[in-house]
């Protein structure tokens, strides 16, 4: 016998829509689009008040660099606006080859790749590298990119849990008769900053004889002797089949790369269909990368200064008895658990004059919504002491409400408490 909901779906499509909004509302999720205002530096306006920006990936400060604003000004008078068609049509312009040789040589690899995003570079690797008789092996924290791409590929998922080489092992041992195997593995993980255990998952993938993905979309420009990532601080290059990053993030502008041999390069070039069929990224974009990646490598100021906001705020919401533990990144999880109480601390948050958002259900597990804090290198001392005094009157207004919630729990008679 069907439900009234399912008798409701029947007679009217959008009713399943409704229902499922109401749902999202009643448990906290319902999400909505902030007016945002101005450019996204240290302040920016939202709701047509200026705020400090804590909840940007632009770590280093680059996406409002004079430097990358003169190149892509000048790559539109050259190359004008558009790259009007898919790069094996008409869009690879010359600023796609020189960013390429670039990213190449600052990553490392023979050659490189650039998708219009990073997450079309993920799905559109995954789902090229392997298929329906393949094994891929993915950490369980790993961005959705990875999982949509593993989906498509069409390839058997096997999930590991996070950050646990003994269970990929494990894992890899049950499957050693694949015909291809993948591992997928983030360095930086963007919810909770921890990082991966990079030089067991590459031992593992040689001795198993599989290729290995390294996402390094949080980790390039902050990581690495000269910025390129983890896999360049632990000097693993020569042992990580593909590198895949992001422009959109440190690097302040947009796009997704993959940097591998020229090989796999080519072979991408054949088969990800998330290039093959996607126009080309604008001149301006391109130029405004290059000029970035070129700031990165002259300027490892930026990554201290970014470093010495990372410490202030960590050593800060450690005192007042935040949990920031897991992170060994930029990324400084607070973990509050509902998603309720989430976003009403980050409205608290906005109120006292700092835009951090909270991260809810699906883009973390249930029952670990956080305020996802990231500084940037521009934020100045000043400017972290400000969102200090902002949590600490949040960690306050916390404590109250639990005490609240305490004393009105003990007023409740012990038949009705247990």
């Amino acid at each position: 016998m069907m439900s009234p909901v399912d008798q409701a779906d029947q007679n009217d499509p959008q009713d399943m829509i409704r229902t499922h909004l109401a749902a999202l509302k009643r448990a906290g999720l319902q999400r909505r689009l902030r007016h945002l205002g101005g450019a996204p530096g240290p302040r920016i306006n939202v709701d047509g008040r200026s705020v400090l920006l804590l909840c940007s990936n632009n770590y280093l400060g680059l996406a409002t660099d004079d430097r990358l604003k003169q190149a892509a000004q000048a790559a539109i008078s050259t190359y004008g606006c558009g790259a009007t068609g898919s790069r094996l049509i008409s869009g690879n312009l010359e600023p796609y080859e020189r960013l390429e040789l670039d990213l190449a040589a600052f990553k490392g690899t023979e050659s490189s790749l650039i998708f219009p995003s990073g997450y079309q570079a993920n799905v559109g690797t995954v789902a090229a590298l392997v298929g329906s008789r393949d094994v891929i092996f993915s950490d369980a924290l790993n961005h959705a990119s990875l999982i949509d791409g593993s989906r498509q590929s069409r390839a058997e998922m096997v999930t590991y849990n996070h950050c646990d080489p003994e269970d990929l092992e494990a894992k890899l041992k049950t499957h050693a008769a694949a015909r291809r195997k993948l591992i997928l593995t983030e360095s930086v993980f963007s919810m909770d900053g921890d990082l991966a255990p990079l030089r067991e998952i590459c031992f593992l993938a040689k001795k198993y004889s599989a290729l290995l993905l390294v996402d390094e979309a949080h980790a390039t420009g902050i990581f690495g002797p000269n910025g390129a990532g983890l896999v360049s601080e632990y000097g693993l290059q020569p042992n990580v089949d593909i590198q895949m990053g992001t422009f959109s993030k440190a690097l302040g502008s947009l796009g997704g790369y993959v940097a591998a041999s020229r090989e796999i390069i080519d072979y991408l070039l054949h088969r990800a269909r998330s290039l093959i069929f996607s126009t080309g990224l604008p001149p301006a974009v391109l130029a405004a990368s290059k000029a970035a990646l070129q700031i990165v490598l002259e300027e490892p100021q930026r990554r201290l200064a970014l470093w010495e906001n990372v410490a202030h705020l960590r050593d800060g919401l450690a005192r007042m008895g935040f949990d920031t533990s897991l992170s060994q990144s930029q990324i400084l999880p607070v973990r509050l658990g509902d998603a309720q109480r989430t976003m009403a601390a980050s409205r608290f948050l906005l109120h006292k004059g700092v835009f951090v958002q909270g991260v809810r259900p699906p883009t973390v597990p249930l029952g670990t919504a956080r305020l996802r804090i990231s500084p940037m290198a521009i934020h100045s001392e000043d400017d972290i002491s400000t969102a200090l005094t902002a949590l600490e009157s949040l960690q306050f207004a916390l404590r109250q409400r639990e005490k609240r919630l305490q004393q009105k729990s003990s007023l409740v008679p012990a038949s009705e408490n247990s």
